[in-house]
């Protein structure tokens, strides 16, 4: 039933980006969906897949299972229901933004992590054009904070779905009203915000690592509210691979056992 939840808030949230993209578009995109989309919808079926038939679920049932051993922190504190989700939702959030500086940060995750920020465009296919190693390397460390925490089960779904959404929302090419975009960033990640963080500037891709709410790069000095270049013409991807336009589907896989490019 989790997985149902998650993957139907996904695909409608999904599809209501992509709707927002064709009518309202933020950029001109120079490559074709049907160059960009088979490979980075591709990946998001191979990793449902693999997620499905390895550790899927895993989220959910480790925080049951640290719920009934009573283990975590929040269950040592013994703190009321309604502070444990608040903690839970807060908690998580901060640790998959200290795992996104990581992953740029050191070179053997980073090694999985580029095949992300290989896309030389930037829309909601984007959200979901992961490794599969990284996919489950990070499910493996939201269940480390999640035991350690002793997070709140349903607020563990909760938070998945609320990643999954704001994760599609951020990267889509949607044009929002500077006002609107200025007041959602207190508060949210919005494209605008994340698309500097896909700039093939090294000092802008080392910035807004923020997944969903905004507070952790504005408190840990990683934010950066506009970039050099306009946000219509911000040169995007890695500078490394963009002469060669669009890695194909079995490069992506094979792309963290090559050389390393920096």
């Amino acid at each position: 039933m989790e997985t149902i939840i998650r993957l139907s808030a996904t695909l409608g949230i999904f599809f209501i980006m992509v709707g927002w993209e064709f009518f309202s578009p933020r950029r001109s995109q120079h490559l074709s969906r049907k160059k960009r989309w088979p490979i980075n919808l591709g990946l998001a079926a191979l990793n449902l897949l693999i997620m499905r038939l390895s550790v899927g679920g895993i989220a959910y049932l480790s925080a049951v299972n640290a719920s009934e051993h009573q283990w975590g922190l929040l269950h040592s504190l013994a703190v009321p229901q309604w502070l444990a989700v608040i903690a839970t939702l807060l908690v998580l959030d901060f640790a998959i933004y200290c795992q996104h500086i990581v992953s740029h940060r050191w070179p053997l995750l980073w090694r999985l992590h580029q095949v992300h920020h290989t896309d030389l465009e930037f829309d909601a296919t984007t959200a979901v054009r992961f490794h599969p190693l990284e996919n489950i390397i990070s499910m493996l460390y939201k269940v480390l904070c999640i035991y350690l925490l002793g997070a709140e089960p349903h607020a563990v779904i909760a938070f998945e779905i609320i990643l999954n959404g704001a994760a599609t929302f951020n990267h889509s090419n949607v044009r929002i009203a500077p006002a609107v975009d200025k007041a959602l960033r207190y508060l949210l990640v919005t494209p605008d915000m994340h698309r500097i963080h896909h700039s093939s500037l090294r000092a802008e891709m080392d910035s807004n690592y923020g997944f969903s709410i905004s507070c952790w790069d504005r408190l840990c000095n990683t934010y950066v509210a506009e970039p050099e270049q306009p946000q219509t013409s911000l040169t995007l991807g890695l500078a490394a691979y963009r002469q060669q336009q669009q890695l194909g589907f079995l490069q992506l896989l094979l792309l963290p056992f090559k050389a390393l490019k920096r």
